[in-house]
């Protein structure tokens, strides 16, 4: 039995399944789920994908909902630019596609957010074409098992490999076998279909391959919130369209000059007591984030306050609008 026919049969006794998204050939779904299975565990997308597609059923609501109902939805998931892509993709179907899915591969690839892994699963698992995955688990399966780490000699691979029937039960195996058992560390090789044939196995090279990569130290980014409370409301910015958190309302960051005069001047505030709340760090993938909470009593509002760009919301308003997932944490805490 040869390498995909083993993973096909392991994948329907010992594989995933019962996940929302499985047991359906809607594109819609499919898509919905590898975007959101980008870089995120599944444990942490089956709410929100839940939650989603109860709100969002099909391409059209979606096309149809405003940037920031998709990214309050989206809120806590991380990787914000997904959400930005899903929704741009959405548009693109309902308006340019005339509301039609791609079909193919290919066509799925010219979508916004959309790269050839991607793509190439969820032609799999809506179409049943023969399209070959490389994401960074089946990379490590890849591998392990062939002892091969170059990336186009892996695709090379991965495309000859790819079996006439059942490709996406076997694109499903593939998935799950480097989810489940050829784990980066303590992989469960005594559970592993292919682990007679395995390179890494028989040369007793698993911790060596795939080869780790040299990750530089991350910077660390230190900023200032400005936490402004007025009569039960909190004052919330909306972030530029670019970079971290682009497009979600966040806490104004405090820039040159002390306090009193960056309200003043910047955001029309007038503020008497100020108090240090407990510093915190946030994770991203090339920094981390330390910020220190500054708490704000704001005694008057000069008429520049409402100035676009800005809202004062009512704190338990704010805590469920369209606001990343510290900021949220930082706002539940305080109400």
């Amino acid at each position: 039995m040869g390498f995909a026919a083993k993973l096909v049969a392991w994948q329907r006794r010992h594989g995933r399944h019962g996940l929302p998204w499985q047991g359906t050939r809607d594109p819609y779904r499919i898509w919905l789920s590898e975007v959101m299975l980008q870089q995120t565990q599944v444990a942490s997308v089956v709410p929100y994908y839940e939650r989603f597609v109860a709100r969002f059923p099909g391409i059209a609501s979606l096309a149809a909902a405003s940037q920031e109902q998709v990214l309050g939805l989206w809120s806590g998931l991380g990787y914000y630019a997904r959400a930005r892509n899903l929704h741009a993709a959405a548009r693109k179907v309902a308006f340019d596609l005339k509301g039609r899915f791609p079909d193919t591969a290919e066509g799925i690839r010219a979508l916004p957010g959309v790269g050839r892994s991607t793509a190439a699963a969820i032609a799999a698992f809506a179409y049943g074409e023969r399209a070959a995955i490389l994401d960074g688990n089946v990379r490590r399966v890849l591998a392990r098992c062939f002892g091969r780490e170059d990336e186009r000699e892996q695709w090379t691979l991965a495309h000859r490999l790819l079996p006439r029937r059942s490709v996406a039960t076997y694109t499903q195996a593939l998935m799950d076998l480097g989810a489940t058992v050829c784990t980066r560390a303590k992989p469960a090789c005594g559970r592993c279909p292919v682990a007679t044939q395995c390179v890494a196995r028989r040369e007793r090279r698993i911790d060596e391959l795939p080869a780790a990569r040299r990750r530089a130290a991350k910077p660390t980014r230190r900023i200032e919130w400005l936490v402004l409370q007025r009569r039960g409301e909190v004052l919330l910015e909306r972030r530029p369209g670019a970079g971290i958190w682009g497009g979600l309302w966040s806490l104004p960051e405090l820039g040159r000059g002390g306090a009193p005069a960056y309200c003043r001047e910047r955001l029309g505030c007038e503020i008497g007591a100020l108090e240090r709340l407990p510093a915190f760090e946030h994770g991203f993938t090339h920094f981390r984030l330390k910020v220190q909470p500054l708490r704000c009593e704001v005694r008057s509002l000069l008429p520049r306050a409402h100035s676009p760009g800005y809202a004062w919301l009512a704190l338990a308003d704010a805590v469920r609008a369209a606001v990343p997932a510290p900021v949220r944490k930082l706002l539940s805490e305080l109400s």
